[in-house]
This record gives structure tokens, C-alpha cells and sequence, in this order.
């Protein structure tokens, strides 16, 4: 069965190519910003953004391309129910991972399958995952190691690369934390082809 991604997200991408979905990638380019910003002024919470955006992404692809499943996803980072936006720069990358430091928070990743332009099926996952305690000399060093580019796209800890190793634990499916809870978007696809 064919299907769209409505992300630019390379890890996203690959979590479909492990599990054998047909797929194209047509990005949504929505202002996510724009739309964090007016559901924060609105009082939203960071599950509320993070199902909020994935469905936003998945209609507005979905609704340009008919009689096709189109999947959305968005992920965000609660920390005492406050979101941690991704950073705009190497500095508020720092900020950030200060902020976390030694704390324990939460990865929400929201997903949400369109056709024709409206939603048909959607689900969040939430994991909990307790950064170590590092000193600010270790979180430069740790940062350093990242291009700036995939900073700013992907946020502060590439849990698929070395951000695994600034957690203490993490409880919660790795698939749903780089992105994607792909066990239940593989048993709503199956559903749907019956």
C-alpha cells in the first residue's frame, strides 16, 4: 500500500523503510512556529501542540492529494508540562540541554493519518526518559559533536546517534522516540487494507 509522509524528517523516513512501507515524502510546509506559538497563547499543553501540529501537517498534505493515506508527525518535549522548542541556534541548544540537565521529562510524538483532507485515525505516545547530570564543559562537548544544521532540525539529543548516551534511563519505545510509534500505525494501516 502506498503513502505519503508529510515530514522532512530523515529519521522519520527510515523508520518506514525498516518496516517495508511504499511511501513517498511530500513535505507540508506549514509555519510550525506560527502555529506553536498561537496554541501556546491559546493555553495548549504539549501533547495538545504535539497532536495539533501532526494532524495539521497530515490534513493540509492529504487535502492536495486525494484518495491517498497521508501520515503527519510531530514530536515535542514536555519538561514540568512546559514545552522545550527546538533551538534556533547553537546557544539556545545549550540553554536547552541545561534546562533538561539532571531532570527528568517527557518525548511526545504524535502522529496522525489523513485521506481527503480530513483525519482518519491518530495517536500520541508519550516516554519519559532522565538526562544525567552533566557539567557545562561535558554539554559543550557533547554539542560540539553535532553539525549546527542537524541541531536546529532535529533538537538538542539524537537518541539515534550519541544522545543516547546523556540519559540515565528511558522508558518508552525508541521507534515513537526518534519520531515514529510505528507499531501502531502498522496495525491501523493493516486494519485499513481489510
Amino acid at each position: 500500500m502506498n503513502i505519503i509522509l508529510a515530514s522532512a524528517s530523515g529519521v522519520r523516513k527510515k523508520i518506514l523503510e525498516k518496516y517495508k512501507l511504499n511511501f513517498k515524502v511530500i513535505i507540508s510546509n506549514i509555519d510550525e512556529d506560527q502555529i506553536k506559538d498561537s496554541l501556546i497563547a491559546e493555553g495548549a499543553d504539549p501533547l495538545a501542540i504535539s497532536k495539533n501540529l501532526a494532524e495539521i501537517k497530515s490534513t493540509h498534505v492529504s487535502s492536495k492529494n486525494l484518495n491517498i493515506l497521508v501520515l503527519g508527525a510531530d514530536s515535542v518535549i514536555s519538561l514540568n508540562n512546559e514545552l522545550i522548542n527546538k533551538p534556533k541556534s547553537r546557544k539556545e541548544a545549550l540553554e536547552n540541554l541545561k534546562k533538561l540537565n539532571n531532570s527528568k521529562h517527557y518525548l511526545i510524538s504524535s502522529v496522525c493519518i489523513s485521506l481527503n483532507g480530513a483525519m482518519v485515525w491518530n495517536h500520541s505516545d508519550k516516554s519519559e526518559l532522565k538526562m544525567k547530570n552533566f557539567g557545562n564543559e561535558e554539554l559543550i562537548k557533547y554539542l560540539d559533536k553535532i553539525k549546527t544544521e542537524t541541531l536546529l532540525k532535529y533538537g538538542v539529543y539524537q537518541v539515534e546517534a550519541d544522545g543516547l548516551n546523556l540519559f540515565e534511563y528511558i522508558k518508552g519505545d525508541m521507534d515513537s522516540i526518534m519520531g515514529l510509534p510505528i507499531k501502531q500505525i502498522m496495525n491501523y494501516i493493516k486494519q485499513y487494507k481489510k
